[in-house]
């Protein structure tokens, strides 16, 4: 029995719905294993953004007395827009930081031939769409609780989504095989995705950038995200289709290109692990 080292566009779907049980296994293993032993396990994962948003709240509102805009805003809103950012950084960083590690850390799954190591990738996202969907739930509740309103848009952030997820997955391909063979690479994307964070739209609106400044930052992966999360979900505005369909677009592309990538390099992995 042998594994497809398809580089097929469609087997970027096909792999992880065939072996989908085992995908699911193993996403749940990830995401439990990195709280076993611990006392309060899974709960953790709750606690971490709770803590977090409480802290943001403070330092924001109470500390600085930040406002996102011109105008009046309760004393929570910067936290809960600083919030939204971070989690969609979260999301985007907690991938990219383990794909250089991805491979050399699963060592035995190189080693069986009939292990399907595309799906690995697939692992990652889930896991981290997983503690996203807990830190998105409790902004959720403390919108509620804080009297923010939360508008129907809301049901549209997963479309918004899709372009960043797509980009994520070519690029966890992409430096999970140069992972193999460059250790430094981790260090390298750890820095990236930390000034990723500055140069997004996460702790001040675009719009007080001077010009020139702006189109830089629209470079950024996360700038569109982050603005539409927040426009869907807390100031009621569409998504706008002609930056997502650009943006979508260059997903399709860096998937496909990371994918490919992948699947022509994984017949050295063995070699070097």
């Amino acid at each position: 029995m042998s594994i497809n080292h398809s580089t097929s566009p469609v087997e970027i779907v096909a792999s992880p719905l065939r072996h989908r049980d085992l995908l699911w296994e193993l996403t749940k293993r990830d995401f439990i294993g990195r709280y076993k032993g611990s006392v309060l396990g899974i709960v953790w994962s709750l606690f971490n953004p709770m803590l977090m948003l409480a802290i943001y709240t403070f330092v924001f509102s109470v500390a600085f007395k930040a406002k996102w805009g011109a105008g009046e805003e309760s004393k929570v809103a910067f936290a809960i827009v600083l919030f939204s950012g971070m989690i969609v950084h979260s999301f985007f960083s907690e991938c990219l930081n383990r794909a250089p590690t991805l491979i050399i850390s699963h060592p035995n799954y190189v080693k069986k031939v009939v292990f399907p190591l595309e799906i690995l990738p697939w692992m990652t996202l889930l896991s981290a769409a997983m503690h996203f969907l807990v830190s998105f739930g409790v902004l959720l509740v403390f919108c509620l609780l804080a009297g923010v309103a939360v508008h129907v848009g809301t049901l549209l952030i997963p479309i918004s989504l899709i372009p960043l997820i797509l980009m994520m997955l070519g690029l966890s391909w992409l430096f999970a095989s140069l992972g193999v063979y460059l250790r430094d690479l981790s260090q390298v994307i750890g820095m990236v995705t930390t000034v990723a964070l500055f140069m997004a739209p996460v702790f001040y609106p675009i719009e007080i950038l001077p010009d020139a400044y702006q189109t830089i930052l629209t470079w950024n992966p996360l700038t569109l995200p982050i603005i539409q999360f927040r426009d869907l979900m807390l100031w009621g505005k569409p998504i706008q289709w002609g930056n997502w369909a650009i943006s979508l677009v260059v997903g399709l592309g860096i998937c496909q290109a990371g994918h490919w990538w992948f699947q022509k390099s994984r017949r050295g992995f063995a070699d070097v692990l």
